[in-house]
């Protein structure tokens, strides 16, 4: 009876430490990821694929939950948490980021890139990496960026030439830089949260609002808005921001496995979004939106006081050279 129930106690001890041994290894890290738009639209689609990405490379060990339409807050309130870490990762454009790390704000700066080629060189290469590294003292940094398209405006009116926007209330994301460049347009520039504008549009606190095309579809703008003037003044990236403090206590593999999925589900978003940008301009139409062509050289040189700016900033400054000196 004795050497039985000794069997047992071996046996039951054996157990244990095996169960208290595997309990580390087996352990899953689970990561909460906001952004403000809606379930569905092809931003939460790309967060989608890179949690799957994460998930698959990981063998499970790591997952990614997310959650869209800003049920953990609009951008500023996700990176904020993000800040204090009570959210591991955001999605963000890099326009409101400009408040809080000034590197992201060169991107605000209109008329900054030549075309789609030179803007890809330009964050696939060694000046976008140093402007997603450039945050870390903030406690963030940038994984990857995914392409948004160029920024027009779309209001009540067709306004080919900064004269046309002469007392208009244009919303713009919070930040310094697209509030300085509505107003040298002579607009006024009204900051608003995302969620906030169709209702600002549709009561006329606003007159019309800057954003690439699937604006008008996927968020219903082109519902009251009539006119999408091409000028193309910006091509503003977002961006896939991880907490300095989740990426810290991640072993490096796992870094490195974070990393990737990030830039690959941002390749495959760009394809994506290429698409649908076609396909929202299509949908416009039907919705009865007329495209406009802007008088670009007119838009450009009325914003060029932007650049005589940046002598306060150096180290933008700097960094608006070394993007524009990318062949």
């Amino acid at each position: 009876m004795f050497a039985l129930n000794r069997r047992h106690a071996i046996a039951a001890a054996t157990v244990a430490l095996g169960v208290a041994l595997a309990g580390p290894a087996a352990a899953k890290t689970t990561l909460r990821l906001g952004h403000g738009l809606a379930k569905g639209h092809p931003v939460d689609v790309s967060m989608e694929e890179f949690a799957k990405l994460v998930r698959e490379r990981s063998n499970g060990d790591i997952e990614v939950k997310v959650f869209p339409a800003g049920q953990l807050g609009q951008q500023r309130e996700l990176i904020e948490q993000m800040q204090n870490g009570a959210i591991d990762l955001v999605h963000a454009n890099a326009s409101p980021l400009g408040a809080f790390e000034a590197s992201y704000g060169v991107y605000d700066l209109p008329f900054l890139f030549r075309d789609a080629d030179h803007f890809f060189k330009v964050v696939d290469g060694e000046v976008g990496e140093a402007v997603l590294q450039s945050s870390r003292p903030k406690a963030f940094v940038g994984l990857a960026y995914y392409d948004n398209g160029t920024r027009s405006f779309y209001t009540r009116k067709p306004v080919p030439t900064p004269a046309d926007l002469k007392g208009m209330k244009i919303r713009v994301q919070p930040g310094p830089v697209a509030t300085r460049m509505v107003n040298l347009l002579g607009a006024t520039a009204t900051p608003l949260a995302w969620g906030e504008v169709y209702t600002a549009l549709q009561s006329g606190v606003i007159d019309g609002a800057e954003n690439n095309v699937t604006a008008l579809t996927l968020a219903r703008h082109g519902e009251v808005m009539k006119f999408y003037t091409r000028n193309e003044h910006t091509r503003v990236p977002d961006v896939l921001l991880i907490a300095t403090s989740t990426l810290d206590r991640l072993k490096p593999e796992q870094q490195a496995l974070i990393r990737q999925a990030a830039k690959d589900s941002g390749k495959g978003h760009n394809t994506r979004w290429k698409a649908e940008l076609d396909k929202a301009e299509g949908e416009a139409v039907k919705l009865g939106v007329t495209f406009v062509d802007a008088d670009k050289a007119a838009y450009r040189q009325a914003v060029q006081p932007m650049y005589d700016d940046l002598k306060a900033t150096p180290a933008v400054a700097a960094l608006a050279d070394r993007i524009q000196s990318v062949k």
